[in-house]
């Protein structure tokens, strides 16, 4: 399981992350009227292969952590992000 190990505001109200499972890559986050989305990644050599699960899982933690998880999943039930057919 995914933890989140480091967080900080950066410019622009921007969050800068580290997750468990890539410790020499950062996450960026931007901000959204009501929740937080994945804007781009440093990622390192060092950390494993991303996956598209791995990036949904960040932008549930980050949001969850910041309380507005429940205004993420409205916005990607509404526009069907991320779904699977």
């Amino acid at each position: 399981m995914m933890e989140l190990k480091d967080w900080g505001y950066g410019r622009k109200y921007n969050i800068k992350a580290v997750f468990s499972k890539f410790p020499h890559s950062t996450v960026i986050f931007r901000s959204f009227p009501d929740y937080y989305f994945i804007y781009t990644v440093r990622w390192s050599e060092q950390d494993p292969v991303v996956s598209r699960e791995d990036l949904i899982q960040m932008e549930k933690i980050m949001n969850e952590r910041l309380g507005l998880l429940e205004n993420y999943e409205k916005r990607v039930e509404r526009r069907g992000r991320w779904k699977r057919q």
